[in-house]
This record gives structure tokens, C-alpha cells and sequence, in this order.
């Protein structure tokens, strides 16, 4: 696996915690150079620093993927950095979960702002490099939600679901260019369930979460197998989840 990695310039949003960062160690690991962003860069400089350590190449930079301009500046900094782009991790999300009729209509707004503009605009920011250089790999973080849709979910999974036929579409347009990766995972032991504001539903799925959810890392590993195959390989659509996950 590390021979397709070892080189490759890898961003990733969201990678202050969870998911994103232990893609970036992993990734890294394997010999990627890979730029963190978030919003919290006081745990980035953190990870950056042990990546470092560990003998790897990071680089950090804040962002907030609700601001555009911020994505376009995580891929010029990579470029200003390590001189190209090979993988676009598109990896910061959040969930609230109400009845439709409670009217969340902020939560709503939230969701829709970064998971999916939010993504978009990692697609947007990336493409004209990949482009230019006549390669790239964008890797969209979906989620198992977008699969079995339940009651408190419908917006959360509207917005994961829209990802995914976004990079259906995107993989298709490509023609060869680029390759697109979706990855939707299911419980997993990371923040994510921390930034659910209504309390009832907060516990309820972090109780179901401490009893099931996988380590961070086994989404990771999925990542770099998808970036780790040639470059005439395109894997799709990758669902991982707890065995006991309904």
C-alpha cells in the first residue's frame, strides 16, 4: 500500500480530530505529505507536530470549509508547500438531529453550509489543479446515514446523500482525469456525536456509539487503500460499519 501513497500531496478538511486526523497519520505513515486544515489549530499544530516527530511531512493550515475562500487557500498553501496536489480529502461534517417538524431550520443551514458547500467547495478548489496537472483524486467522507434512512436524520442524510450523487456525477465527467472516491462510514469512535445540540438524541447515540462505533482508523485504512491503487483503478463506493450496525 505504501507504494502508492509515499509521495503523493494529500489535503485534508476536518482533520483536527476523528477521522481526519487519523487519516493524516496514517497517511503519512505511509509516506504521504499531507496538509491538515480545521478550525481548531491549536490540535492541528498538535498532530503536526507529532507527525513530524514520527518522521513524516505535514503542514497545517485553519480553515473553515464554510468559507470558500478558506478551501482555496488550503490548496494554494499545499501548492505553495509541496509544490502539487494529488488527493483532496473532503472529510469536515457535522449532524443535528430533530424531527422534521420541530423546524431546526439553523441546524438545517449548518448541515447544508458544510457538508455539502462545504465539499463542494473542496471539489472546486481542487479540480482546476488536477486539471492542470492531468491527475487528482478527490475522497468525499459520506456517511451510512445516506443508506438506511431513519426519523431524526432526514436533512443529515439529505445532505450526505447529495454528496454522494455529486461524486457519481463527478467520477463520470472525469473521463480519466481525476479519480473520485466515496467513503461512507457508520458508528465510529470519534467527536462527532459531541456537536448534536438536542440532548435527548445526543445521548441516545452516544450510548449506541460507546457500545458499537469501530476506531477512526479503520476509516483511514479505507481511504489509503482507495488512494494506494493505480492510477487507471477508480474504487467507487466504500461502506464501512460496525458488524453489529443495523
Amino acid at each position: 500500500m505504501k507504494k502508492g501513497i509515499e509521495g503523493k500531496v494529500v489535503a485534508i478538511t476536518g482533520a483536527s480530530s476523528g477521522i481526519g486526523q487519523a487519516t493524516a497519520e496514517l497517511l503519512a505513515k505511509y509516506g504521504a505529505k499531507v496538509v491538515l486544515a480545521a478550525r481548531r489549530t491549536d490540535k492541528l499544530k498538535d498532530i503536526v507536530a507529532a507527525i513530524l516527530q514520527n518522521g513524516g511531512e505535514a503542514a497545517s493550515i485553519e480553515a473553515d470549509v464554510t468559507r470558500k475562500e478558506d478551501v482555496e487557500h488550503l490548496v494554494t498553501f499545499a501548492l505553495a508547500t509541496y509544490g502539487r496536489l494529488d488527493v483532496m480529502i473532503n472529510n469536515a461534517g457535522v449532524a443535528q438531529l430533530y424531527r422534521m417538524e420541530e423546524l431546526d431550520v439553523e441546524g438545517w443551514e449548518q448541515m447544508i453550509d458544510i457538508n455539502l458547500k462545504g465539499t463542494l467547495y473542496g471539489i472546486a478548489a481542487a479540480l482546476p489543479v488536477f486539471k492542470k496537472q492531468g491527475s487528482g483524486h478527490i475522497v468525499n467522507i459520506i456517511s451510512t446515514a445516506g443508506i438506511a434512512i431513519v426519523p431524526q436524520m432526514g436533512v443529515y442524510a439529505g445532505t450526505k446523500n447529495a454528496v454522494r450523487t455529486i461524486s457519481e456525477a463527478l467520477r463520470q465527467e472525469s473521463e480519466g482525469r481525476w479519480r473520485v472516491t466515496g467513503i461512507s462510514p457508520g458508528y465510529v469512535k470519534t467527536e462527532f456525536v459531541s456537536n448534536i445540540r438536542n440532548e435527548a438524541l445526543k445521548k441516545a447515540n452516544q450510548e449506541k456509539a460507546d457500545q458499537i462505533s469501530i476506531p477512526a482508523l479503520s476509516i483511514a485504512e479505507a481511504v489509503a487503500y482507495a488512494i494506494s491503487q493505480p492510477d487507471n483503478i477508480d474504487v467507487g463506493d466504500i461502506v464501512i460499519r460496525p458488524a453489529l450496525q443495523g
